[in-house]
């Protein structure tokens, strides 16, 4: 085998390796932007973008974005925030609730954990259920 080769096929596995390292890490924290004023519709798309995330196992940080005199009224990016949130209600758990990192509004949301159900647990809920 030449060097030439060596090399190529060495140089192609460390690439490969590095594509499967990246797709790891990015799972840790995603975020999705939104602005004070958008609309309902455009609410609803991030709202699945986010349920999406939460669905691949990222922790996801939404984030409301002021700009100018839009620093004056935090109570609608509040509000907009706690309509994101509602939506996640059952299916999200809120790592961090919201606060303002400057001019962005932030909070954090990370997927449910599916704990699986122990044999003794169920026997222990008959148990009561038959007392």
């Amino acid at each position: 085998m030449d060097y030439g080769r060596f090399r190529y096929e060495a140089d192609r596995k460390e690439r490969e390796a590095r594509k499967v390292r990246k797709s790891k890490a990015t799972n840790e924290l995603r975020e999705v932007r939104m602005k004070t004023r958008i609309g309902s519709h455009d609410r609803e798309a991030k709202t699945r973008q986010v349920k999406r995330l939460l669905g691949e196992g990222s922790k996801v940080k939404v984030t409301v974005m002021f700009r100018g005199r839009e620093m004056e009224h935090p109570e609608i990016g509040m509000a907009l925030l706690k309509l994101v949130a509602e939506d996640f209600v059952d299916g999200a758990a809120l790592e961090k609730p919201p606060s303002f990192e400057g001019r962005w509004l932030s909070m954090i949301l990370a997927p449910l954990v599916q704990t699986p159900v122990s044999p003794d647990a169920i026997e222990e809920v008959e148990e009561v259920a038959k007392a």
